[in-house]
């Protein structure tokens, strides 16, 4: 459960971003490529915010589709929910560059009053 050592990270980025002001939400991208579970990741995140200045605070995921560029057709794919097979939709090519979809970043915070 990768998603743990993700909210740590996600702590320590906002604990030193807020600088002492509380936080009511934290806004993430997450890239469909990046096999994080949402659901996991939030109960993870209860976890490590309690007795934490975070607590009380949630996750809003942006949730990032995976798009892929084909290198022999220049054929854009956009794929679908679940498991992603990394190749092109139009000729079949596996030589695909992903343009998005692995994306996990911390966008913003929310502060309260």
């Amino acid at each position: 459960m990768h998603e743990l050592s993700l909210c740590r990270s996600i702590s320590s980025i906002a604990l030193r971003a807020a600088q002492g002001r509380k936080v009511a939400v934290i806004e993430l991208d997450v890239g469909q490529l990046r096999q994080v579970v949402p659901e996991t990741l939030v109960y993870c995140w209860t976890i490590v915010a309690q007795t934490t200045p975070l607590e009380g605070s949630r996750l809003r995921i942006n949730h990032i589709p995976g798009v892929l560029h084909c290198r022999d057709c220049a054929h854009d794919t956009h794929l679908s929910s679940g498991l992603a097979i990394l190749r092109c939709t139009s000729c079949g090519s596996p030589s695909v560059d992903v343009v998005h979809g692995e994306e996990f970043s911390v966008n913003s915070l929310e502060l309260e009053g």
